[in-house]
């Protein structure tokens, strides 16, 4: 009994390192196929493949200042291939009941590709615990140095996540 544990284990391991492993045994140690295209470790490879040419906006924290009003961390990454000059997007800042509050815009000024980058932008007049929602409403701006418009990129790339109670989104 000890010997066929010892086998499916030393098979179980094999398998996992990339080699298929056979049994002399009996069919309770039978072979287990290797990893083929379609088992998680190539879902993995597909999902960081997918976020390369796509900008990531995090809103990091919410933050109530001593006016009244609530300051946001938002955190960003272009993963387009090229540097932005100009990045800026326009939200929809909603209240708990749903109804649009304000139409602020996130602007983050030049953003080097492959870096992430750090914002805070002050509400001022509207509390943390008034917002119920903020979504990106449209691409305020998005340029390359050389004048040339990404605003598209800049959208249909875009990608979204919030570490706060608010929900964050497109």
């Amino acid at each position: 009994m000890r010997h066929r544990a010892i086998a499916l284990l030393s098979s179980v391991l094999l398998t996992f390192s990339g080699f298929s492993a056979f049994s002399q045994t009996d069919d309770s140690t039978a072979d287990i196929p290797a990893p083929t295209e379609d088992s998680d470790d190539s879902a993995d490879i597909r999902t960081q493949t997918d976020i390369v040419d796509s900008i990531l906006l995090e809103l990091n924290g919410a933050t109530s200042t001593e006016a009244g009003g609530c300051q946001l961390t938002v955190v960003t990454t272009n993963r387009l291939d090229q540097d932005l000059d100009r990045a800026a997007w326009q939200v929809a800042i909603f209240d708990a009941a749903g109804v649009v509050q304000s139409l602020p815009i996130l602007d983050f000024g030049a953003m080097v590709s492959g870096k992430t980058k750090v914002a805070m932008f002050e509400l001022p007049d509207r509390g943390c615990t008034d917002i119920g929602q903020i979504i990106v409403n449209d691409v305020a701006a998005c340029t390359t140095g050389d004048g040339k418009d990404l605003r598209n990129a800049c959208l249909t790339g875009l990608a979204t996540q919030s570490r706060t109670d608010i929900d964050f989104g497109l």
